[in-house]
Parts: structure tokens; C-alpha cells; sequence
């Protein structure tokens, strides 16, 4: 197989409907190929590849920072999608396999090499006719053993074919349990607005700023949203986008709901009671465990809320008031939400965040404390920094 052969089926499977809806996925798979092809396969190392394809910083440390180990896990997870479908009849194959990070090529229909001509083949000689008989006949014994054949292929065919159940779908069960729609909900950020253009005149007095608490939403909420909607179109799943007050302890009540972002209105009413709780308004902001400071806090946050890193929470609740799921993400900043949105939609990142957890986790409500490195203004790959079952 030729270089071009290889790259031509590059091209396929960046194009194709497994890949286009991931940069990410297309800016590994497109890194590792050209590298292998270019004779640096020992170069592909996670750190590396963080730093080349994820703009990770020159200090990355790829055991703080999982993201390359579970972006190729989705890269092979697409790869076997693509190849049992689309791609299941393409001259070449490109395979990733386990642990690590080179990938393989292979003709997918390579067709034995044929017989010499001038190679006389064997005729076998005719059967006697007692032992023709003999084998025709078909004796118990066989047909028992052909019909172990049958059931252990039957048996490996259902458990090649049969779904398989992941951490993340086990996370959502208890929520996606039941045909009520799911309440999908995002939190006002309260802003203070001016009249004036500041480039012209900067305000000087307190009229000058109009507090408005009910017309914008976080970027990072809004990303988490996005996610979380695209999740549940993807499982035929029912909900309603409802924003800040539009949300009432009746929608609560009448259904499993999902609180995305930090609110400052009755949302923290609901998640105060929790043992995890981001506290904005502390000094530090934070979270707190039953009330009391702890060190996840950002000390050093700056007033526009640009910062380096964040802590959020996954929470996963029958509450009491509502006698409903309730599923809350909710970041120190917008980056915490929008990772913990990661962290809940994506397989390989909820295995990594659930290793460890209590057996019969599924059936208990649960918190999950995230630390948060920002890069560039773009959270990292969320690390659990404590698990709470009960």
C-alpha cells in the first residue's frame, strides 16, 4: 500500500459524519497519520501530542491533564463506527489501536496470492464407495458438535452486537428514567448595563448603571446547554429549555430537570442543602463542604473573571422538595460549567471521573467536586478531585 492510498483514505474518514462533527477528533487522527507516514512514529507520546494538537503549554503534565488519552479513545470508539458502516467496504483501513497512539494501515481486501501457473494442482483420488458412504452420514456425534458450533457463534455474535453499557449511561438512567420531558434549564447572570457608550464617556455615577437580572446567560452556560441538548436529541430524549424565572418549584416537581450554571436567585435555595456547594459571594469565591471553607477556592480571581483555572460540581440528586431527579452543573466561573457539561456528556471522561466509586453507585445520589486548568480562555479536560456518595 502506497502513501497516497493511505491519505486518500484519510480523507475519507475526516470527511465522513463520524468525524466532521469533532475538530478535535479530526485535528488527532490527521496528526498521527501524517507523523506515521513521515517515518516520526516514535515522536507520538501524550505529551507531545498535547502540546502539538491541543495548544497545551510546554509544563503540561499529561497526568493532571487527561485529555489526549480520552480524545483517543473517541477517535478509536468513531474509527469502529465508521468501519462497521460507511466505511466497511473501503480499500484501506485506518486502525488506532489500544495503548497507543500509532496508527496502523491495512488493506481491508487483500486477496491471496494466486497459483503458480505452471503449478499442476493435486487431484485427490476417488473415494472408495464403503468410505464415501461413511462420510456422508451424519453421526450424533457430529451433529452435537455442529450444534455447539452454531450456539457458541450465536453467543459471540450477541456479545459483539449488543450495546454497551458505559459509565455515562449509568449516570443518566435514574434521570432518563420514564417519558416526562426533561426540564433543561440555564441561570440569568445579573449584569449591570449602561445607557452611554463608555468609549465616548465613561460612567462616573451610579444612575449611569441599570441592573439587568433577567437578559443574559454565561458563554460557558450557554455552551453547556448546547451540549446537554444535543445529548438528549441524540437519545430521543424529550425536554424544554427554560431559562432563570421561567423555571418554577412546579416545573420541578413534575419532572426529572437539569440546572446548568452557578444562579443567584432561588436556584441556590435548592443546592445549599447539598454537602457541595459553590459559594460566589464567599471571599474567596469556592466551594464549600457543609458550610466550611475548603481549598478548593480561587483566590487570585479577577474582577472580569478571567482565570487559569476553575472548580465546579456535578451534582446528581433525588431531592427531597421536588420527589424528582435533579441533575445540577454549576462551575466557581463559566469554565467550571462548561467542563462539568463535558464531563457528563462525554463516555471516556465520566469512566475516568466514576473510577473508584462505591459499588451500587448507580442508585445513589452523588456529587462530584472538578478542578479545572483554563488554557487560552478553553477549560482542560475536568480531573475529580473528590467523589461524595450517599
Amino acid at each position: 500500500m502506497t502513501e497516497e492510498q493511505v491519505r486518500e483514505e484519510l480523507g475519507r474518514v475526516l470527511a465522513s459524519h463520524e468525524f466532521r462533527a469533532s475538530k478535535r477528533s479530526q485535528d488527532f487522527l490527521r496528526y498521527v497519520v501524517e507523523n506515521t507516514l513521515q517515518g516520526h512514529g516514535d515522536m507520538l507520546k501524550e505529551r507531545t501530542i498535547g502540546i502539538e494538537v491541543f495548544g497545551r503549554p510546554t509544563s503540561y503534565d499529561p497526568s493532571d491533564d487527561a485529555t489526549v488519552r480520552v480524545k483517543a479513545g473517541e477517535v478509536r470508539k468513531r474509527l469502529g463506527i465508521y468501519y462497521s458502516d460507511h466505511g466497511s467496504h473501503n480499500p484501506v483501513r485506518i486502525d488506532l489501536p489500544s495503548g497507543t497512539y500509532i496508527p496502523e494501515f491495512h488493506l481491508a481486501n487483500a486477496s491471496p496470492a494466486d497459483h503458480p501457473a505452471d503449478a499442476p494442482t493435486p487431484t485427490a483420488a476417488p473415494l472408495p464407495a464403503e468410505t464415501l458412504r461413511y462420510h456422508t452420514l451424519l453421526s450424533p456425534r457430529r451433529i452435537a458438535l455442529a450444534a455447539m458450533v452454531i450456539v457458541a457463534a450465536a453467543a459471540l455474535a450477541w456479545v459483539l452486537t449488543r450495546p454497551t453499557v458505559t459509565a455515562l449511561d449509568q449516570f443518566w438512567a435514574p434521570v432518563l428514567n420514564g417519558s416526562t420531558p426533561m426540564q433543561l434549564c440555564a441561570s440569568y447572570v445579573p449584569v449591570y448595563g449602561v445607557d452611554i457608550d463608555p468609549s465616548l464617556t465613561p460612567p462616573s455615577r451610579v444612575e449611569d448603571f441599570t441592573l439587568l437580572t433577567d437578559q443574559f446567560v454565561g458563554g460557558g452556560d450557554l455552551i453547556a446547554t448546547s451540549r446537554l441538548a444535543a445529548m438528549l436529541a441524540r437519545l430521543h430524549r424529550p425536554y424544554r429549555v427554560k431559562l432563570g424565572n421561567e423555571l418554577s418549584f412546579a416545573d420541578l416537581r413534575s419532572g426529572p430537570a437539569i440546572l446548568v450554571g452557578f444562579s443567584y436567585t432561588k436556584w441556590s435555595q435548592i443546592s445549599n442543602q447539598m454537602r457541595f456547594f459553590v459559594d460566589g459571594f464567599r471571599r474567596p469565591a469556592g466551594i464549600t463542604d457543609n458550610g466550611k471553607a475548603t481549598e478548593w477556592m480561587l483566590p487570585s480571581l479577577p474582577r472580569d473573571r478571567h482565570t487559569t483555572e476553575d472548580y465546579a460540581i456535578v451534582s446528581r440528586v433525588f431531592h427531597p422538595d421536588t420527589h424528582a431527579m435533579l441533575v445540577e452543573l454549576a462551575g466557581i466561573t463559566q469554565y467550571g460549567t462548561d467542563a462539568a457539561a463535558d464531563l457528563v456528556t462525554n463516555p471516556d471522561l465520566m469512566a475516568e471521573a466514576l473510577r473508584g466509586a462505591p459499588a451500587g453507585w448507580q442508585k445513589k445520589n452523588l456529587q462530584l467536586v472538578l478542578h479545572v486548568k483554563v488554557i487560552s480562555g478553553t477549560p482542560s479536560s475536568p480531573k475529580v478531585v473528590k467523589q461524595y456518595f450517599w
